[in-house]
Parts: C-alpha cells; sequence; structure tokens
C-alpha cells in the first residue's frame, strides 16, 4: 500500500474542498490514486453531511449581487478559513447572494426554502466536508446602489442612495463611502437615525464614564471630591502622596493608588445629581457625546481620503452633489458576534497523520 503523506492530504483537500480526514480515508481506500480518490469523496460525502451540524462555522466570507436599484450582501460561514479561500465554496456562496438579490424571502429559513438551496446547502457541505451556514443576508434600494468587498470577502459593504442619479461619478463617490464604511465602521448614516432612547442611553453612558474618571473632571468640581476624600476616605498614605505632587495635576495621578481612584468615582457617583446640574459638567458631556456621535456617524466621521484631514463624509458628498443623499448602508465582517475556534491547519495536519 502506498503510504499517504500530509502533501497528499493537503492537494486532495486543494482539489475538493473536502475536510482532512475524509480525504486521508479516501486516499487510504484508494490505495493513493488521487483520481480515484475524489471519486470516493463524492460518492461518500453526502451520508456525513448531517452530522456536522453541531460543529463551530465562524469563518466565510461575505459576497454581493448587484441589480439596478438593489444590491444584496450575504454572509455563508464555514469552519476554517482554509475552505474560505476554496472556489467551489466561493462559487456557491455567490450563487447565494445572485438567488437573495431577486428572492423576496425575509429571512435565510424562507431563503432556504427556495430553488432547493437547502439541499444545495447540504451538497456542498458533504463535497467540502465541514459544516457550511448560510447567516444572513440584506438588501439595499435606490437611484444608485454600490458594492465593496474587501480583504478577498472578510468584510461585505452596500451603499445606496437618491436624489443625484447614477451617473460614473455618483457610483464612484459612492464606492468612496462604501470603503469608508469598511474601514471606520459607523452605526448609523446621520444622527437623525439615532432615536431618542438610544442618544439617551449614549449621554447616560457618558455621563457615568465621566464621573467615574473623576480626575478628569473640570477643576471645581473635582475640588469638592478631592475635599471629601482627603476627610477620611483616602488612606493616609495617598493623602500624602496628592499633597507632594499636587502642584503638576497632570502627574499626580501616577502616585496614587488605583483604589483612591476609584474611591474618588464612588464619590462622584454619590453626588450625581448635584454634578449633572453643573454647567461646566454638562459642557464636558456635551462634548464627549458629540465626539462619540463624530464616531458612530457616517455623515460625521472624517473622510478617509481628505486632503485636509478635516473634511466630513457629509461635506465630500455635498461636494460631488448637494442633491446626493445615503438611503441605506449594510456592512458585514464575517464572524462578527460569534465564537471562533484557533487552529493551525500544518500542526492539524500532521496530529491526524499521526493519529
Amino acid at each position: 500500500m502506498a503510504a499517504i503523506t500530509a502533501s497528499m492530504v493537503k492537494e486532495l483537500r486543494e482539489l475538493t474542498g473536502a475536510g482532512m480526514m475524509e480525504c486521508k480515508k479516501a486516499l487510504t481506500e484508494t490505495d493513493g490514486n488521487m483520481e480515484e480518490a475524489v471519486t470516493f469523496l463524492k460518492k461518500s460525502g453526502a451520508v456525513k453531511a448531517e452530522k456536522k451540524a453541531s460543529r463551530i462555522a465562524a469563518e466565510g466570507i461575505c459576497r454581493v449581487a448587484l441589480g439596478d436599484t438593489t444590491a444584496c450582501v450575504v454572509e455563508v460561514n464555514s469552519e476554517t478559513d482554509f475552505v474560505a479561500k476554496n472556489e467551489t465554496f466561493q462559487e456557491f456562496v455567490q450563487s447565494v447572494a445572485n438567488q437573495a438579490l431577486v428572492s423576496n424571502a425575509a429571512d435565510v429559513e424562507a431563503l432556504l426554502g427556495e430553488n432547493g438551496l437547502k439541499d444545495t446547502l447540504i451538497e456542498k457541505t458533504a463535497t467540502i466536508g465541514e459544516k457550511l451556514s448560510i447567516r444572513r443576508f440584506a438588501k439595499v434600494s435606490g437611484e444608485c446602489v454600490v458594492s465593496y468587498i474587501h480583504g478577498g470577502g472578510r468584510i461585505g459593504v452596500l451603499v445606496a442612495a437618491n436624489g443625484a442619479g447614477n451617473s460614473d461619478a455618483i457610483k464612484e463617490a459612492l464606492t468612496n463611502v462604501a470603503m469608508q464604511v469598511a474601514a471606520m465602521n459607523p452605526q448609523y448614516v446621520s444622527r437623525n437615525d439615532i432615536s431618542a432612547d438610544e442618544l439617551a442611553k449614549i449621554k447616560e453612558i457618558t455621563i457615568d464614564s465621566a464621573l467615574n474618571d473623576a480626575a478628569t473632571l473640570p477643576k471645581p468640581i473635582l475640588q469638592k471630591l478631592l475635599d471629601k476624600a482627603m476627610a477620611g476616605v483616602w488612606s493616609a498614605e495617598d493623602v500624602a502622596a496628592f499633597e507632594e505632587h499636587k502642584s503638576n495635576m497632570n502627574f499626580v495621578w501616577n502616585f496614587v493608588s488605583d483604589a483612591a481612584k476609584a474611591q474618588l468615582g464612588e464619590l462622584a457617583m454619590a453626588d450625581k445629581e448635584s454634578i449633572v446640574g453643573e454647567k461646566m459638567f454638562a459642557g464636558l458631556v456635551d462634548g464627549r457625546v458629540s465626539k462619540q456621535l463624530k464616531e458612530i456617524c457616517l455623515l460625521d466621521q472624517t473622510y478617509v481620503k481628505a486632503e485636509d484631514g478635516k473634511q466630513t463624509v457629509g461635506q465630500y458628498l455635498a461636494s460631488v452633489s448637494k442633491e446626493l443623499v445615503i438611503a441605506q448602508m449594510v456592512r458585514y465582517e464575517v464572524g462578527e458576534g460569534m465564537e471562533k475556534k484557533n487552529e493551525n491547519f500544518a500542526e492539524e495536519v500532521a496530529k491526524q497523520m499521526q493519529g
């Protein structure tokens, strides 16, 4: 019998996309004949597809499909990045995107029920040898729709706009914006998309964060807290350290303990109602909230291609056309929010070959 080597397993896996152990068994059963091993995998793979349902599929790719006024992005997951690079897998994901684009399905379950997609998914799982999962899809519509794929499919972005037609210049501008979305991951198109409840939540978190980081509070407020801290709350060591170095307030916090800083924050939280009523504190909070909104709102973000380093995305779009309005955006990143497993393929091959 021919010796089955790791390189043979790797070659067969590249040819078929099948799992490593399936490749090893196929080569063993066919005495190392590559062509017969491929046939063996095709015959035996389907019966094993359902056994892969419990595995973690957190790798994969995003793919997009574009119509005249509608665009779709899908995320399909695999177990390993190795399979995500497989041409058969990539073609399958593209076919899913194409089907989702023209489908009226509202969710993945409904999409799987159309045109035999569920059966195709099972077939591809068997052929490729790993659990595959159609995780999600989304569509946008507008006068002009564009897409952007980053990192070979790690990130997929859609942008739709209205008001300025769909000329090449508008498409180019929106593609630039799609690249911005991929790089900077805004959560909203504009501040107008943030609900009153969400805005209130952002403000409340900002208030508590500022109070707990009391050393950054305006000096008059901080001084009142320090007076309380040094009147029996702080340890003698922290009081002495503060007194010794307080001439330089930028560095004094390097000399007091973490416990002392935490106690200062506790004093601030206990006095929250009166501090929040201070005009200077309100100004601090408004400034910090505004800074956050500039980070999470697309139109407020600094345009990554801005020559002056200051132009916002909104200003950039206005320079292209004052009528151009972003209607929708979608950003998918493979595996976001999912548990992942870390594996080294070379080590895995060696381990399985030894086994």
